[in-house]
This record gives C-alpha cells, sequence and structure tokens, in this order.
C-alpha cells in the first residue's frame, strides 16, 4: 500500500527527489487546442555541472532519457509516454535558441526545457531567454543554484551580494522571464509548476519561464501526492472580440478608402493564415507583412504587397504612406515596422489592432480588437459580410501593378549574367529561391540578410520563412534550425531546413554544429563570407562612422583594419566540428552545391564567399527610415554630411494619438 499524504489524508504519495518529481510532472503535461493535444514539455536540453549533475542529470536518467521523437499526440499513460528524452547541447545559450525553434515550428503548442548548472551555465541563459520572451515563444528554464540550506557558504561559482543573502546570478533571468521563482523547499514545486505551465500555455503571456532550482533542493526527497503527477492538458485559448469592440472596428473598416493589413507573426502563431486568405478574398485588402509575419499569404497572392517598413518592399511602404486605415494583426509594430514612427503619413490615418494582448492592441492610439487573431478575423470576416464592403477596384488596380513593378526590381537582383562570376549575397538567394519548394524552411537571424530576404524572398508556405527579428540575434540560426529539424522530424519525407549564416554569425556560435552532428541530423548550413560585419558596416556608413571596427582585416600602418582579410577558414572550422562542406567560389558551383545540399542526409555546409554588389546588382535600397541617432557634433565631413541628413529625416517623425 502506497502512504498518504498528511495534507491530503487518503491520497497515495510517492517518495522522489524534487528533480525526479519535476521531470515525472513535465511528461505528464500535455496542451490542447483545436482538438489537437500534444506534449507540452517534449524534451530537455542540458549541459551538467555540479549544480545539476546529481539533481535534474540523475533524475533524466531515470526518466528515460534517449532521443525526442516530437511533440506525440498525448498517449495512454504507459511508460514510454512518459519518457522525458534528454538533448545534449555545447552551450547553454544555444540550447535556448534551440528550444525556441523548436516551439515556433511546433506553433507555440510544444516547448523544451533547459538546464544548466549554477554560475556562469546560469547567466548564457539570459540572452536566449530574452529573444524567447521578446518574440513571445514558450522555454522552460531550469538553471541550478547555489544551496538553499548554505551548509558552505560561498560555494563554488556563487555570487556573493553584500546587502542580501537570498540574490543569486539567476536573478538576472527576473526581466526576461515571463514567470520566475526560485524554489527552495520541494513541497514550493508544486503550486510553482503549475504556474509554470500556465504560463507556457497561455498565448498572450508566453515566453521564458524560470525555475531556479537550488542544488540540494533537486536532490531532496519529498512524499509527492500522486495526483501531481497526473495527466493534465493545458487548453490555449482562442478568445474571441468583444462585441462593442467588433462593432467600432466594423465601422472603422467600412469607412476606409485605403486600407493596409499588417500582418504579423500573431497569425502564425494563431494558424490564421486561411482566415486572414478568407478576409482579404473578400475585401481586397492588401496585406503587407514583419519580419515575424511574412508567409500570412503566399508571395504570389494577389493581395500580398511583401515586406513593410525599413526592411520593406517599395509597394508595401507607399501603401503605408496613403493608407487612412492601418489594420494590425498580431503585431508589435517595432520600429522596423513604424520606419521610426515616419511610414504612416497620411494625416487622416488611423489604426485597427487586432492582437490577443491589450497591450498591443492599444498601440498608436488603435482602435483596439482584442482577441485571438483566428477568432477576430473570423468575427470581422462574418460581421462586413452582410454589409457588402470591398476596396475600390482602382485601389486595387494600383497596389496589384505596384507588386508586379517590384517582382521585376526582385528578378534584377536575383539575376546571375555571369556563371563564373562570384556570387553576391542578392543572387545566393536568388540561387535558393530556384531551387527551394514548399517544404524547404529558411532561418536567420541578423546581419544584412534579413532586409534582402524581407524585401526580396519568396515565401511559398506559412512556415518557410523563419526570420527572427525581434531579438535579431546573432547566433540564433544554427541551433534555432535543429530546433526546427525536431519538431519537423516526423515529416516523411524529411523537409530541408536552411539556416543562413554570415561570417560575423557563424563566429558568434557555430556550436551546435556537433549536436547536428552527433544527431545525424540533416541540416543545411549556408555560410556567406564577406570579411565583416557588412550590415553594421553599412550602417556605420550611412551614420557618419565610416566603417568603424566593422571588417576582419589585418591591422594597417597607421593602426586601423584596412589590411588583407584575416586567413580565417570557416569551412574548414565546420569540417573540423564534422560537417560535410562544400565550397563554391563561382555561381555555377554555388548552384551546384545547393542542390547537392539540399539532397543530403546529414549535415552539410556550403561555404561560398561573396562579392560586394557596389559593381553589379545588389538589392534595392532601404524604402523607409530607421532611426540611428547621428553625432550632433563632429569634425568629420562624413558625420556632418550624416547628421543633416539625419536632421532632415527626423523632422517627419509623428506621434499618433
Amino acid at each position: 500500500m502506497s502512504p498518504t499524504s498528511p495534507a491530503n489524508p487518503g491520497c497515495p504519495t510517492r517518495r522522489l527527489t524534487t528533480a525526479q518529481a519535476l521531470a515525472a510532472f513535465l511528461a505528464r503535461q500535455y496542451t490542447e487546442r483545436d482538438g489537437r493535444r500534444q506534449r507540452l514539455i517534449s524534451a530537455t536540453w542540458g549541459i551538467f555541472g555540479h549544480g545539476n549533475v546529481a539533481g535534474i542529470g540523475q533524475a533524466l536518467m531515470e526518466a528515460g532519457g534517449g532521443r525526442s521523437t516530437g511533440g506525440g499526440n498525448g498517449g495512454a499513460g504507459n511508460g514510454a509516454a512518459h519518457r522525458m528524452p534528454y538533448l545534449q547541447g555545447r552551450n547553454e545559450q544555444a540550447m535556448v535558441h534551440a528550444a525556441v525553434g523548436y516551439a515556433r515550428q511546433s506553433g507555440r503548442l510544444s516547448a523544451h526545457a533547459v538546464t544548466t548548472s549554477i554560475g556562469p551555465g546560469a547567466t548564457n541563459l539570459v540572452t536566449g531567454a530574452a529573444l524567447a520572451t521578446i518574440n513571445r515563444l514558450p522555454v522552460l528554464l531550469l538553471p541550478g543554484d547555489t544551496f538553499a540550506t548554505r551548509p558552505a557558504d560561498p560555494v563554488l561559482q556563487q555570487l556573493e551580494v553584500e546587502y542580501a543573502g537570498d540574490v543569486s546570478v539567476n536573478d538576472c533571468l527576473r526581466p526576461v522571464s515571463r514567470y520566475f521563482d526560485r524554489i527552495t523547499r520541494p513541497e514550493a514545486l508544486i503550486p510553482a509548476a503549475l504556474q509554470a505551465m500556465r504560463v507556457l500555455a497561455d498565448p498572450a503571456g508566453t515566453g521564458a519561464v524560470t525555475l531556479a532550482l537550488p542544488q540540494d533542493v533537486q536532490a531532496e526527497a519529498y512524499d509527492w501526492p500522486e495526483e501531481f503527477f497526473a495527466e493534465r492538458d493545458w487548453h490555449v485559448r482562442r478568445p474571441a472580440p468583444d462585441a462593442h469592440e467588433l462593432e467600432a472596428a466594423v465601422r472603422a473598416v467600412r469607412s476606409a478608402r485605403r486600407p493596409l493589413i499588417v500582418a504579423g507573426g500573431g497569425i502564425r502563431h494563431s494558424a490564421a493564415e486561411e482566415t486572414l486568405a478568407a478576409f482579404t478574398a473578400a475585401t481586397r485588402i492588401p496585406v503587407a507583412s514583419t519580419q515575424a509575419g511574412k508567409g500570412a499569404l503566399r508571395h504570389d497572392h494577389p493581395a500580398d504587397v511583401g515586406g513593410i517598413g525599413h526592411t520593406g518592399t517599395a509597394t508595401a511602404d507607399e501603401l503605408a504612406r496613403t493608407a487612412d486605415l492601418v489594420i494590425g494583426i498580431g503585431t508589435r509594430f517595432s520600429d522596423f515596422t513604424t520606419a521610426s514612427g515616419t511610414l504612416f503619413a497620411n494625416p487622416a490615418v488611423r489604426f485597427l489592432h487586432l492582437n490577443i494582448t491589450g497591450f498591443d492592441a492599444h498601440k498608436l492610439a488603435a482602435l483596439p480588437l482584442v482577441a485571438d487573431a483566428r477568432a477576430g478575423l473570423e468575427s470581422l470576416t462574418a460581421a462586413l459580410a452582410g454589409r457588402g464592403y470591398r476596396v475600390d477596384p482602382a485601389y486595387e488596380t494600383e497596389y496589384t501593378g505596384a507588386k508586379e513593378a517590384w517582382e521585376e526590381r526582385v528578378e534584377a537582383s536575383f539575376a546571375t549574367p555571369d556563371p563564373t562570376a562570384r556570387p553576391t549575397q542578392t543572387q545566393v538567394l536568388g540561387l535558393l529561391d530556384a531551387l527551394v519548394t514548399e517544404d524547404d524552411i529558411l532561418i536567420n537571424a541578423a546581419g544584412s540578410l534579413p532586409g534582402d530576404l524581407h524585401k526580396l524572398w519568396r515565401t511559398r508556405s506559412r512556415d518557410q520563412y523563419h526570420v527572427e527579428y525581434g531579438y535579431s540575434c546573432m547566433g540564433y540560426e544554427i541551433p534555432a534550425a535543429i530546433g526546427v529539424l525536431l519538431a519537423a522530424e516526423a515529416h516523411t519525407p524529411r523537409r530541408p531546413v536552411w539556416a543562413l549564416v554570415g561570417d560575423g554569425t557563424y563566429l558568434m556560435n557555430p556550436t551546435e554544429i556537433v549536436t547536428a552532428v552527433q544527431e545525424n541530423l540533416p541540416l543545411k548550413l549556408v555560410v556567406l563570407q564577406n570579411h565583416g560585419y557588412a550590415s553594421i558596416g553599412g550602417l556605420s556608413e550611412a551614420v557618419g562612422a565610416e566603417r568603424f571596427g566593422t571588417a576582419y582585416r589585418h591591422r594597417d600602418a597607421d593602426g586601423g583594419f584596412t589590411g588583407p582579410p584575416l586567413p580565417v577558414d570557416l569551412a574548414a572550422n565546420a569540417a573540423s566540428l564534422g560537417m560535410r562542406v562544400l565550397r563554391a567560389t563561382t555561381v555555377d558551383d554555388l548552384r551546384t552545391a545547393l542542390s547537392e545540399a539540399r539532397d543530403a542526409g546529414g549535415p552539410t555546409c556550403v561555404y561560398v564567399e561573396t562579392e560586394t554588389p557596389d559593381t553589379v546588382s545588389g538589392p534595392p535600397p532601404a524604402q523607409a527610415w530607421w532611426d540611428v541617432p547621428v553625432a550632433e557634433t563632429a569634425s568629420r565631413p562624413a558625420a556632418v554630411k550624416a547628421r543633416e541628413e539625419y536632421d532632415r529625416q527626423v523632422a517627419a517623425r509623428r506621434r499618433h494619438l
């Protein structure tokens, strides 16, 4: 007979350590939405040290370890269904990035946990946690912590704070977590774990969730009530709009003559792509997209006018300048989207924001429509259906014609007139564009690639375009691709997943190549070598900083960095980590290498040194401004000229009140 809980007489208990209880609990949590059920925490990443090896590490070994096979669809409660698969990482930040990639590909319905030791292992989580929370993507962080009982003080890697004995480096995770708790007693895990699951499954409040685990508490035994280990379903709700807000939204749409939809990542999180397509079919309102929203409509959909803002298309940005109603759907309206407050120039412009969070729905003094993106669009479509709204045919003709003109600029950027020449970055994208199908997934986050992709990439499916631009974190791409591959591995045949990186990003975080090799994941890594921080170099030139500190070159006689390129061989580095590497020198070489990489069954790197676009076709320039303050006083002519341009641009900024 099982012992019973003193707190709940008659309730059987199970004696486990805190870490063992947490692993067993996590393996029995599920999300449910639209009748689909799957594991909420489907695997745990971990790097072990003295702060978690004897606690969480031992618990994961007992929980089954092994390889994750995706989110699953529930289970009958047998042992196999309740295993906790373990994934081995090389860098704590990278493990969070992999977990975030997995969560995004899983539609935020399934997530990964990440465990670390105390000290540097824990603080390495901070960047990944910020990225997850900013992008509203769920990840569970389980950093080890110093002793709760303080038998030895300080312990190895402990931060001593003179004014507080209950502070550790894990407190760095508080501002970047949607929920944070430190489990100083075993029984405190019960309410904390339930709160953690609530936040992870909350479509409006999700992000990084941190449970800091003192190493002695991890290993401490407790008589846990069996009901703590019962399977739980966390319903991911789809809140419908308020009737009053819906009526106001209908009136705003019906009075608009030049409406424009700005599609954000909330459309993807809500799986509202088909609903958006139905709405545009009924109204013919054009759709521009943020980085997170690109793919809400296929590139060839008649209403899709491409990316918006500083990295947007001329079509979308001109429509934004003359729009009298901007309908934001699932977007935060960052400065890249609003061109730092200069894009929406019509004096009569008004905003209608459909968003699951009231915080975002009220931005820019908008009419709020607080609801799930799909539920809100369904309600708005139905409410407009009986009132006969559709944009003027002349407006439709205007934006479809502008879209065709932009496509000609895309073709010019992708063109490769000399197959024996070294390719430019945009030509690399053009070769990929000609190769991929709707099955392929492209991942990027930082450098000059996000701008080129936002302007030029022709998205073929709802999840093909995976650009992390909430935090724009260098080093995200390779581990995120691993997470995406793990989320999509049940697909037969396996979907091609491409991580596109420049040399600066590669040098930030190549470590998870080893993980891809260990798991034999068919990661397709494209490394573009341009000998420096190309994106920041261009920005530096524009703001009068003259590309200072942005080139990867030897020092010159004057101490600057204008000497020959550094003899760094990133292809050899990737090969040393276990990847198969294909080197490409010319356009023809690259076309062959990309095709070979796409067909490869294991991790493969395509390495190419790119040409600068100074003398050959490059991307169209920015179609809207971005505010990066320029020195107000300077002695160098470049900075003086840049400040004059800055003052001219900033004069156009307005506050929408």
